[in-house]
């Protein structure tokens, strides 16, 4: 059969533009998505509506669809876990989640992996993840301020940059990862500290570094234990323990403290004030729930610093447990995960102190 000339130059170059295209997807690194909901899949009525909205209404289809910058910097695929606003999540779910990213950790053809997240409890699924998923592939959770239809939305860039991270050989073995606002943090230390400006994510010892332009820039690396360092495993837990936090202010009183004692917790956090202080009059009905064998753990509710053991309360003597540099959230997190290993207050003091 005869072809022209001009018919076999172009068949030429389209075979060779389908081979350049295969080179170059190949040459890209593989970026599984698991999309849980939350403002980055939001939509409001209107461009105007930044901070009222209905969350959890995009899948992740069409949030992939709706960025094209993705595939030139990986080979991405969806995956729809869950569809809740964060506030909403359970205990079930993050054991559900963490045992998804674990799976595909182990995967050949995964080199990274983005959790897309509500930002209202996104620290603590990440922070869970860093504690129990043991791999040194990168793990970014990322979310948005702002639904996707509000004017200035930043959910596309966050999403890109985690992306562009999660492919990043340089972001391996650094722990798990948040990308909001153009900063790399890291997931044990970032907190949400305000509900209505795109920099809401920050962490007392600082960032990890930037994104910019589809660059990461370093600036520093974690020193607390985390995912191939950390003695607990996802595929070994199929339960968390019940752990709940007792808030304390001014005039406070043991109401709380007394019922969630009651309750068949296994641990009780005390969000104090300060240093992790505790009001003098509710000291004994901790001390009660300590001597009935749920460990107390004090935290604080101040959003940096870090509480000392012995300064305000004598933990030694009463045998309880500080949480360091942990805010109330994370310190149960945290304490959920020690006490499927232990209960002796000596060892989750160790814990708290190394994680």
């Amino acid at each position: 059969m005869y072809f022209s000339p001009r018919f076999r130059a172009l068949a030429a170059g389209a075979a060779f533009l389908a081979s350049s295209a295969l080179a170059h997807a190949q040459a890209l690194p593989n970026v599984v998505i698991l999309a849980t909901g939350g403002t980055i899949a939001g939509a409001g009525a209107s461009a105007i509506n930044s901070a009222t909205y209905a969350a959890a209404k995009v899948g992740v289809d069409k949030l992939i669809a709706g960025l094209p910058e993705l595939s030139k910097v990986a080979n991405v695929k969806g995956e729809q876990v869950f569809q809740v606003a964060s506030e909403s999540l359970t205990d079930d779910n993050l054991l559900t989640l963490a045992k998804r990213v674990s799976a595909l950790a182990k995967q050949g053809d995964v080199d990274g992996i983005v959790i897309t997240h509500g930002t209202d409890t996104l620290e603590e699924t990440a922070y869970f993840l860093s504690l129990t998923v043991r791999t040194a592939k990168p793990i970014v959770v990322v979310g948005s301020m702002r639904p996707g239809t509000a004017l200035s939305a930043d959910g596309a860039l966050n999403l890109y940059n985690a992306v562009n991270v999660a492919g990043s050989k340089d972001a391996g073995g650094k722990g798990v990862l948040v990308t909001m606002n153009d900063e790399i943090q890291s997931g044990r230390d970032v907190s949400k500290s305000i509900n209505i400006k795109t920099e809401a994510f920050k962490s007392q010892w600082g960032p990890l570094g930037m994104i910019v332009e589809g660059k990461n820039y370093w600036f520093r690396a974690p020193v607390k234990r985390h995912t191939t360092a950390s003695e607990f495993d996802i595929d070994n837990i199929t339960a968390l323990p019940l752990v709940e936090i007792a808030y304390g202010y001014e005039g406070v009183t043991s109401t709380a403290i007394d019922a969630l004692g009651q309750s068949g917790i296994k641990a009780l956090i005390h969000a104090g004030t300060g240093n992790g202080s505790v009001a003098n009059r509710i000291v004994p009905n901790l001390q009660k729930v300590s001597t009935a064998g749920i460990p107390v753990i004090r935290s604080s509710r101040v959003p940096d610093g870090f509480v000392l053991r012995n300064a305000e309360q004598p933990d030694d003597k009463y045998d309880w447990v500080v949480a360091h540099d942990l805010r109330p959230q994370k310190a149960r997190i945290l304490a959920m995960v020690a006490l499927t290993k232990t209960k002796d207050t000596r060892e989750l003091q160790r814990i708290f102190w190394e994680y």
